[in-house]
């Protein structure tokens, strides 16, 4: 994949570009996820649309979150891209990168349509807030996989001995942040217009955390449809990247096929 940078007062954004033909799909990664952690999940969406992979600000090579973050900081910056790509796109996102899809989505019309695995809306872990900011990296990532994602302990001790727990501790750093940024935001009145296709993963079916939050989404979409993931929870993407990115072409596909799908996009 190709590197592709651009400015959005001061700050640098970067992304990953898988070229090829045809309006853009871009990909809006969540907490403790960059471009990179996505990159297998491109490889098996087997559609010929360009691809790009955002490296949301907070984590390199993208600049930091800076003064005053908030999601409108994020959909500004995700705004940006779509005008630097200077055309209609497609958004796939995921956790709260899919909730900032959906806040673009709700009023920029160059959208042609959303796929967004688990969005998810406060409040959301805010009793884990002030441990966070005070805990060192380390203790971050134990945090959100135990206290806040309620994870079984045997994983987070897999984690903590492969090579991915130092780049989960780097994706940390802006965590307490982001976190405070979610809790924060409440949702344009205009995302009830948006036709979205969602998914959810089997095994967040009415289970804490993620189940409800998702469903405080879904509430606010009526011309969205819910598509299970079976046998996955809320990292698919690194669970199962192939099972994902397959399931993002199918939805992709079908709201191609059916046009009148896509609601008031």
């Amino acid at each position: 994949m190709e590197s592709r940078t651009i400015r959005r007062d001061g700050t640098r954004l970067h992304g990953l570009w898988r070229p090829g033909r045809g309006d853009p799909i871009l990909v809006v990664p969540g907490v403790m996820a960059d471009a990179q952690s996505f990159a297998p999940v491109v490889e098996a969406i087997s559609r010929a649309e360009p691809v790009l992979i955002l490296d949301r600000r907070g984590r390199s090579p993208s600049g930091p979150l800076g003064e005053g973050y908030s999601v409108a900081t994020e959909a500004s910056d995700l705004t940006a891209w779509i005008d630097h790509l200077a055309g209609a796109v497609t958004l796939v996102g995921w956790s709260y990168g899919a909730t900032i899809a959906l806040e673009v989505a709700a009023t920029d019309k160059r959208v042609q349509e959303v796929v967004g695995y688990e969005p998810v809306l406060g409040p959301f872990g805010r009793d884990a807030m002030t441990e966070l900011r005070d805990a060192d990296l380390n203790r971050r990532v134990e945090i959100v996989n135990l206290d806040i994602s309620r994870f079984p302990q045997e994983r987070v001790e897999a984690l903590r001995s492969s090579p991915a727990w130092p780049t989960l501790c780097r994706l940390s750093e802006p965590l307490p942040d982001e976190l405070a940024a979610l809790n924060a935001f409440r949702p344009k009145g205009t995302w009830s217009s948006i036709a979205a296709e969602l998914i959810l993963g089997e095994n967040n079916l009415d289970a804490e955390p993620y189940g409800p939050a998702f469903e405080r989404v879904r509430t606010l979409l009526p011309h969205s449809t819910t598509t299970i993931l079976p046998g996955q929870g809320h990292l698919a993407h690194v669970d199962a990247p192939a099972a994902l990115g397959k399931l993002i072409s199918e939805l992709i596909t079908r709201t191609h096929q059916h046009p009148a799908a896509r609601g008031a996009f």
